[in-house]
């Protein structure tokens, strides 16, 4: 039996997706199951039981002994959100009781950090323990995700195997839902279909030209494969970036829709709106060594085939995956 928190949700659904096609069909889907308008993630695929977040933790103690994985994806991710109460909660306590679980009863398991830890990234982006208690993030869902790293790396007692994965920007299927928070590929599909062209933020800063701000955009199959192979060998435990290792800007992105799209670009640069000017990041770039050094050596998706793929086979048909 696989648990996946977050089963609705964008990773999660596309992380169940894949598992039913290796043949896990024993898949425990966890979510806030009263969001109708993410219920077409699960469409279609196969999955034994639907529990309710709040009635997982009580659940899992009672069927630890028929659990073989967790993947723990489910959190608040709104950036826009500034209740810290709400982070507390969701993505703070509810991660350390079901950390708790995993370590008394003996049970691995995946948990989903962010790469919003890095805050303007001043410390760079290198995942080295050593250096996140450095790290400043810009907002409470990057402040949750940095203090729950935090008390794992204070832990005495540990699950005999985890990992938490510093997610950076994953675009791909199954984000419908997500609205101002689904990816910048999302988005521009929806605008360049709409009007024939895009519009970018404009650079404020000199070291930038205009939509050559750089981003790490990691194809969500590409997250799960690798989601997957932790579950398949268990080896290493730590805290661990996944993003591609190569930072591309949005100019290249934008002409990657307009391709799979089979249309010219057109591109308008906008100023950046005051309000999160001084919170924009120019530049993310993962650094992917110690996942490299652990065992996974699958090349990662490039941006101009991702997109594609995305475009093409998904949104333009309006399909889940």
């Amino acid at each position: 039996m696989i648990i996946v928190t977050g089963a609705l949700g964008f990773i999660g659904s596309c992380l169940i997706q894949k598992l039913n096609e290796m043949g896990y069909k024993d898949i425990v889907a966890v979510d806030d199951f009263s969001k109708k308008q993410k219920e077409r993630n699960l469409e279609g695929k196969i999955i034994s039981q639907r529990i309710d977040r709040w009635e997982y933790l009580e659940w899992q103690r009672k069927n630890h002994n028929q659990t073989q994985f967790i993947f723990h994806i489910g959190a608040r991710t709104d950036t826009t959100e500034f209740n810290m109460e709400i982070f507390d909660e969701l993505n703070i306590n509810y991660s350390k009781a079901l950390w708790k679980i995993c370590v008394e009863f003996g049970l691995p398991m995946v948990y989903a950090s962010s790469a919003a830890t890095y805050g303007n990234g001043e410390h760079g982006y290198d995942d080295d323990i050593s250096k996140i208690p450095l790290l400043k993030p810009l907002n409470p869902y990057g402040d949750s995700k940095q203090l729950f790293d935090l008390w794992v790396l204070e832990q005495e007692e540990k699950p005999f195997f985890w990992a938490g994965l510093k997610f950076f920007n994953v675009y791909g299927p199954n984000e419908y839902h997500k609205a101002r928070m689904a990816s910048v590929i999302f988005h521009a599909f929806n605008q360049i279909t709409e009007k024939k062209q895009l519009n970018l933020f404009r650079s404020h800063h000199p070291d930038y030209k205009d939509g050559e701000q750089l981003r790490d955009f990691v194809y969500v199959k590409d997250v799960i494969d690798v989601l997957v192979y932790l579950m398949e060998h268990r080896e290493v435990s730590d805290i661990f970036n996944l993003g591609t290792g190569q930072a591309r800007s949005f100019n290249a992105l934008a002409n990657a829709v307009f391709e799979a799209l089979d249309l010219p670009p057109v591109i308008n640069y906008i100023d950046t709106p005051i309000d999160i000017r001084d919170k924009y990041q120019y530049y993310t770039q993962a650094n992917m060594k110690k996942l490299r050094d652990a065992g996974y050596d699958k090349d990662f998706t490039t941006l101009e085939v991702g997109v594609s793929e995305y475009v093409r086979t998904y949104l333009k048909n309006n399909t889940c995956f």
